[in-house]
């Protein structure tokens, strides 16, 4: 693919983009803001590339794939968990507009700051932004209309499904599945899962005092 354009209309063509919000997004936000000097010759191929730190864009026909699973709408209120150099949360930001908010979290400090710099030169907004994870995997005590995972867990994290509202979705890799899980009731979770896919690891690890 030479450009967005092209990319855009291969992922469509192979039915991995569908809805006219999401293609939106794509066409607004495009991948090149989000990868490093070194890569800008492969920006726009289908594939992952490395952003540092052991982490990984991902293949746009996976946040393709990813994201109509997630089906964001405008005004919601969504976290991003994993969120590496932006490009993701910068996707959602502008598919709920102002009248909604992302929160991209990364665990890494200089993906943290990239991710930062590259949605502050879009101007997208103080609806959207990244900030450093925590010690515990996404942000307990808020809830969330859409919950985005872009690394894989060992186990499905159950602690999601507290900080995800009722009519909520959850979509997240585990092992090498894509899931989507509905959040019915507090007791009751519908799921889907789709296999076939490879992400790098989600680290849950708590830190000691000695790290803090």
């Amino acid at each position: 693919m030479k450009n967005n354009k092209e990319l855009i209309a291969s992922m469509i063509e192979k039915g991995a983009l569908k809805s006219p919000q999401i293609i939106e997004a794509f066409e607004k936000i495009d991948r090149k803001n989000f990868i490093p000097e070194g890569f800008r010759e492969h920006m726009y191929i289908d594939r992952p590339l490395p952003i540092g730190k052991d982490q990984t864009i991902s293949q746009p026909s996976t946040v393709a794939f990813m994201l109509e699973q997630l089906q964001p709408q405008k005004g919601e209120k969504i976290l991003d968990i994993g969120s590496g150099s932006g490009w993701t949360t910068a996707l959602l930001c502008q598919i709920v507009g102002k009248e909604g908010s992302v929160l991209g979290l990364e665990r890494h400090d200089e993906l943290v700051k990239r991710g930062q710099e590259n949605l502050a030169k879009l101007a997208l907004g103080e609806h959207c932004r990244i900030e450093k994870a925590g010690r515990e995997l996404g942000k307990p005590g808020e809830q969330y209309d859409r919950i985005l995972v872009s690394a894989s867990a060992e186990e499905i994290p159950e602690e999601l499904f507290t900080q995800l509202k009722t009519g909520g979705i959850l979509v997240i890799p585990v092992q090498n599945s894509i899931f989507r899980f509905k959040k019915i009731s507090d007791t009751k979770v519908e799921a889907m899962e789709f296999p076939g896919f490879v992400f790098v690891p989600l680290v849950r690890e708590r830190m000691t005092e000695k790290e803090m």
